[in-house]
C-alpha cells in the first residue's frame, strides 16, 4: 500500500509489481501522463492486481454510485454539462530555506524530484495535518508544489473528475480539447515554469473546460460548492461526500431505481470499502473497481488542465495517440526525468 507524496508513486508502484507484489496506491496515481502509461505497461506485463485509491467509487454511502445509476436510468435525460467544484487554494509567503529537522531524510523524501533546499516557516498547522509546519515544501503542504503534486487539480480533481468521467462513459478516451478559461497562479511563470522556488506554485483559482465525447463540456472550477453538478435535458442534481440532492433525487421516493441498479454500475456486489475491493480482487485475480486504465484516462484531464495553465493556452489532445496536437512546448510536460540515483529500476 503506497501512501507517499505523489512524486514517489510511480517508482514504488513499478518496482513493487516487478517484485511480484499487488499494489494499492493512493490517488492521484502519477505526476505525469508518461508515468501513467508506464504503469499500465507493467501491470499488463506482470499481471499484478492494482487498485488506485479513488475511494469515492466505493465509499461515502455509495452516493456516487447512486448518482451514476440515476444518469444511466435516464432520470436527467441526456447529459448536457458536468461541473466539478474542487475548491480554491492559497499561495504562501516567502518560505525560507532552513536546516532539515532531526529525523527527516530530506534527500530520500525528495527522491525522484529535483534537488532543492528544505523550506519551512515556524508556524504550525492546526487540525488535519497538524504537527507539521503550515508553510513548507514538505509535509503537509507538498500538494501546493508542481514538483511533488498537481495542486487542487490533482488532489480533489482526481476524485470528482473520476466520477464525472465514469458517468460520461469516457473511461477509455477522455477529452479532445482543454481550455483554460481563467486561472490565477501565486507566482510569476516563464516558459511554463515558476520563476521563484520559495513560494507555493500551483494554481489558486481556475476555470477549465474539457471537451468530452459528444461535445459535452466538463467544467473544473475552484468556485462554488465542492462536488459534482450533473445537468441534463430533463433535470439536474448535485452530489458530494455529504449529500445527493435535486429533484431527480427527490423523485426516487415515488419512483425508485430498479433493483440492482447500483450493483450494475459497480459491476457486481458493492464492497464495504475500497480496500476490501482490492483484497477481493487479489483473491479473484481480476482488476479492482479503480483500475489503472480508467484512472489514468481521467487523470489525463487533470494533468492537461495543469499543463494548459502552465503554458497559458488551449490544448488540443489526441486521446488515441495520447499526445498534445501541434504544441511541442506543451508536450514536453507529458513526462519528467527522475533525479539521478532515484531512477526506476526495470
Amino acid at each position: 500500500m503506497i501512501a507517499t507524496p505523489d512524486h514517489w508513486h510511480t517508482k514504488i508502484s513499478i518496482e513493487s509489481m516487478l517484485a511480484g507484489k499487488d499494489v494499492y496506491c493512493e490517488k492521484p496515481l502519477t505526476l505525469t501522463i508518461a508515468e501513467g502509461k508506464l504503469i499500465e505497461k507493467i501491470v499488463k506485463q506482470t499481471g499484478r492486481v492494482f487498485q488506485v485509491g479513488t475511494m469515492q467509487r466505493t465509499e461515502n454511502d455509495h452516493r456516487f454510485l447512486k448518482a451514476i445509476a440515476l444518469i444511466r436510468a435516464g432520470r436527467i435525460g441526456e447529459i448536457r454539462k458536468v461541473t466539478c467544484g474542487i475548491n480554491d487554494a492559497t499561495g504562501s509567503p516567502v518560505i525560507p530555506a532552513i536546516d532539515v529537522p532531526d529525523g527527516l531524510d530530506w534527500d530520500m523524501w525528495l527522491g525522484p524530484a529535483p534537488k532543492t533546499s528544505y523550506r519551512a516557516l515556524p508556524e504550525m498547522r492546526r487540525g488535519y495535518g497538524g504537527g507539521v509546519p503550515l508553510y513548507t515544501n514538505c509535509h503537509y503542504a507538498w500538494r501546493n508544489w508542481y514538483e511533488y503534486s498537481g495542486g487542487q487539480m490533482n488532489d480533489w480533481g482526481a476524485h470528482h473528475v473520476d466520477i464525472a468521467t465514469w458517468a460520461l462513459g469516457a473511461g477509455d478516451t477522455g477529452p479532445n480539447k482543454i481550455t483554460p478559461v481563467s486561472y490565477s497562479l501565486p507566482v510569476e511563470y516563464k516558459d511554463g515554469y515558476p520563476t521563484v522556488d520559495d513560494q507555493y506554485n500551483s494554481p489558486t483559482k481556475f476555470e477549465i473546460h474539457a471537451n468530452m465525447p459528444g461535445d459535452i463540456p466538463l467544467v473544473i472550477t475552484s468556485e462554488g460548492d465542492n462536488g459534482i453538478l450533473f445537468e441534463g435535458t430533463k433535470g439536474r442534481f448535485f452530489v458530494n461526500r455529504g449529500r445527493l440532492s435535486g429533484k431527480p433525487v427527490e423523485d426516487l421516493e415515488n419512483n425508485p431505481l430498479p433493483d440492482g441498479a447500483v450493483e450494475v454500475v459497480y459491476g457486481g456486489p458493492v464492497s464495504e470499502n475500497h480496500t476490501a475491493n482490492w483484497i477481493a480482487a487479489m483473491q479473484s485475480r481480476e482488476q479492482p473497481i479503480s483500475d489503472v486504465w480508467t484512472h489514468n484516462r481521467m487523470l489525463e484531464t487533470c494533468h492537461l488542465a495543469n499543463i494548459a495553465i502552465r503554458v497559458g493556452r488551449e490544448l488540443k489532445w489526441d486521446p488515441a495517440k495520447r499526445e498534445i496536437v501541434g504544441d511541442d512546448e506543451a508536450n514536453a510536460f507529458l513526462s519528467r526525468e527522475s533525479r539521478k540515483g532515484y531512477e526506476i529500476e526495470m
